[in-house]
């Protein structure tokens, strides 16, 4: 385990069939940041203290990957072939919920029992970004946040990336508690082709429950919003919305 997480607190949990390690730090309500494709990186760790030093008791899962490693092309290649074989992830497969949802929930439904209310937060980043959205099917969750949501990847022509991830039963219950009030917070670089046009499907499905930060582009590698490229002013967008919904 890198230095850089030797202040967090490791533990493994298990739900659903699936058992993950994670790190735990802070204290407040609950958020749940999910790493990105390579896995919890320094940059990845460099946001989870932000979200700590706000106020929060952040839980990071470690999906994939090594923690504390630093981003490297062979590296992005080891863990996106993972994640595509891996049956915990629907990386292809459209109108259905990624399995591996369900052992966030039931980490949300633990954290919240813990911690109380007002209920939990999530980040979702990359190919975890609909994750976060998934997990509104319980009321626990309710901070939602996807960064560059990416996933299930574009299958070529005719598909321009615009789906959500969600079986028919999960969409519709997100769109309901969308519909009473839940708020979902969206950010992406303009340019970022990897995105497709899921902001697009989010406003058709959401509504004005759909909170869009789309951000200029600095160069046509801006992907990671809240790590590797970045952008400061998103990630406090990011704390804002956490502490509007849980610190109250």
């Amino acid at each position: 385990m890198s230095d850089l997480l030797g202040s967090w607190e490791r533990s493994s949990f298990s739900a659903a069939g699936f058992s993950h390690e994670t790190y735990r730090k802070g204290s407040g309500p609950g958020v749940i940041v999910i790493h990105e494709i390579p896995g919890i990186t320094p940059k990845v760790a460099e946001f989870a203290e932000m979200v700590v030093a706000r106020g929060f008791t952040v839980v990071m899962p470690d999906l994939v990957g090594t923690p504390g490693k630093d981003v490297s092309l062979p590296y992005i290649m080891n863990s996106l072939a993972k994640v595509c074989i891996s049956k915990e992830f629907t990386s292809w497969a459209l109108n259905r919920t990624s399995p591996v949802t369900s052992w966030l929930r039931a980490l949300a439904r633990a954290i919240h029992l813990e911690l109380g209310d007002p209920g939990v937060g999530a980040v979702g980043m990359c190919f975890s970004g609909g994750f976060a959205l998934s997990m509104m099917v319980d009321d626990v969750m309710v901070a939602p946040v996807l960064s560059q949501p990416s996933f299930p990847i574009a299958r070529g022509k005719g598909d321009a990336g615009g789906n959500l991830g969600l079986s028919p039963d999960d969409q519709a219950a997100v769109i309901q508690r969308a519909a009473d009030g839940c708020e979902v917070l969206g950010l992406r670089f303009t340019e970022d082709k990897v995105v497709g046009t899921r902001f697009d499907t989010l406003r058709q499905e959401l509504g004005d429950a759909f909170i869009a930060i789309e951000l200029p582009s600095r160069s046509k590698r801006d992907h990671s919003v809240l790590t590797e490229q970045r952008d400061d002013a998103g990630v406090e967008r990011v704390l804002e919305f956490l502490a509007e919904k849980l610190l109250v």
